[in-house]
């Protein structure tokens, strides 16, 4: 079945006006973002720093979790929606919520036997700070449990393509972290204590504004649990396996975070920390614009529009590779000084850990459009199994080259080894799975960002070899790679098609 023009214009401009509103939102919660940063550090310290990032890693779990099931709950609200049927919108959303709660469930057992046990017994703690690391991981726990069962929510919010929801709760939310890095400012006792306790009320309040915004715009969220076994059964089944991908990435994210505190203690775990904050950013610059086409994805997946499905997801594996370079280029010349002006304190081997994390995402990232056209076919066990069989195995490479005395940012470079051959066994997969060409991935990606990237890096490195080493070499280093990015991205990784669109839309913005 194949679109008409009315109807590719339309998809088009609906993707664009969402990208808009998510990158507002983006930016505001970028500047925000650093500057609660800034002040977090400067008050509790690189060791609490690192204290929290390795016990409160349950919180990049949080994250990490819901991202992915929402993707795979999200799935099944767009068929949903797509029929029309309005009952069965409902039954899939309250079914949802029943699987969500299932799986909280089941997390809190874990982490209240095995979590606290490994935290109270093997995790390297600073004397005279387990009690705070307790009542980080209690917190941590609560905001976990807080954003599974907003999964369902947030997918619904997707699903009818409504950005602007996301751009204004989640700048509510950045607001009301920036008061709490204040309010640790102005705090007498007990700050590390201080500050999961208000992260966890910020979660309350942030939750609490998704769901009421749900249950006023769409009609489906308004039903309670309900329990049809054998939707149930299939949509556990689906997150379930969904859940296995993820439950691999946390392991090889979260879970070397904790192994690097093992062998380093909490003084490598700071630099992870930065490292994290921008990888963190850049995430969030991919993802504006893969979760406003994700939808377009699966929606004309399953009306049969195969081969626009299959040009979404190249588009969207384009944009993340281009936006990645935008920070992967300054970051590999001036990793030290961009760190210190981002964050005015710079845990050493902070910059180095940062440039790798990003080139980390890029490994990861590629092929993020892809994952949602391979859930768009509903067949995704042997896709999970492959991949996460895979992937598991840079924990354990990790471990042994950690033993063998190789540095904590070793971890990075096996990571990106690791995810380049899964990548190419995901492609193999999914051509395997819905019958997607390899060569349109090699001439509509690859094709299109190699003579990018090599025109960013080489005249970025040109500019760095040329002026002295200080803040204004630095300045041109970040002025050029951005300009030789877009500047070559305009000529080199656009199509016509691509460039003619963006113009009517700047010139009728001027207008």
């Amino acid at each position: 079945m194949s679109m008409d023009a009315h109807e590719i214009s339309e998809s088009s401009r609906r993707i664009a006006r969402n990208t808009v509103f998510l990158y507002f939102r983006m930016f505001l919660l970028m500047v925000i973002g650093l500057v609660t940063t800034r002040i977090i550090l400067r008050t509790l310290g690189f060791d609490d720093y690192g204290l929290y990032k390795t016990v409160g890693s349950v919180v990049a779990i949080s994250n990490i979790l819901s991202a992915s099931l929402a993707a795979a709950i999200s799935r099944y609200i767009n068929v949903a929606l797509g029929t029309g049927d309005k009952d069965k919108s409902a039954r899939v959303f309250s079914t949802s919520l029943t699987v969500m709660a299932t799986i909280a469930v089941v997390i809190v057992v874990v982490m209240e036997t095995v979590g606290l046990w490994f935290l109270n017994t093997r995790l390297n703690v600073p004397d005279g700070r387990l009690g705070a690391a307790n009542v980080v991981f209690q917190c941590s726990l609560g905001v976990l449990v807080l954003q599974l069962l907003n999964v369902p929510f947030n997918a619904s919010i997707t699903a009818h393509e409504k950005m602007s929801a996301f751009a204004y709760i989640s700048i509510l939310e950045a607001v009301l972290k920036l008061s709490v890095a204040v309010g640790l400012l102005l705090s007498a006792g007990d700050k590390l204590k201080f500050y999961a306790i208000l992260l966890l009320v910020v979660a309350v309040v942030v939750r609490g504004a998704y769901m009421l915004y749900c249950r006023r715009h769409f009609e489906e969220t308004r039903r309670g649990l309900s329990f049809e076994k054998p939707l149930f059964l299939e949509m556990f089944g689906f997150a379930g396996w969904n859940f296995l991908g993820s439950g691999a990435f946390l392991l090889n994210t979260e879970g070397v975070n904790i192994v690097t505190n093992l062998f380093y203690g909490v003084a490598m775990n700071a630099p992870r920390g930065i490292a994290g904050q921008v990888e963190g950013i850049v995430k969030q610059f991919v993802n504006n614009i893969v979760i406003a086409i994700n939808p377009q994805i699966t929606q004309s997946y399953v009306a049969g529009r195969k081969d626009y499905s299959f040009e979404l997801a190249c588009k969207g594996s384009k944009y993340a590779v281009l936006m990645i370079l935008l920070f992967l280029v300054p970051y590999t010349f001036e990793p030290e000084r961009i760190s210190y002006l981002l964050f005015s304190r710079n845990p050493e081997g902070s910059g180095l850990f940062t440039t790798l994390a990003i080139l980390c995402v890029l490994s990861d990232l590629i092929l993020t459009t892809f994952a949602t056209l391979q859930l768009a076919t509903g067949n995704i066990k042997r896709y999970y199994i492959v991949t996460s069989s895979l992937s598991i195995l840079i924990l354990p490479l990790t471990w042994a080259a950690f033993a063998a005395g190789a540095p904590a940012w070793t971890a990075y470079l096996i990571f990106a080894a690791v995810y380049i051959v899964v990548d190419v066994v995901k492609l193999l997969l999914i051509r395997s799975q819905t019958g997607f060409p390899l060569r349109k991935f090699i001439d509509d990606v690859l094709l299109k960002v190699i003579p990018v990237a090599a025109i960013s890096f080489a005249g970025t490195a040109a500019v760095w070899a040329v002026l002295p080493d200080g803040w204004w070499r630095m300045a041109a280093v970040v002025a050029v790679s951005v300009l030789a990015t877009a500047v070559s991205s305009w000529f080199f990784a656009l199509t016509g098609g691509e460039r003619s669109f963006a113009l009517s839309r700047i010139c009728r913005k001027s207008s």
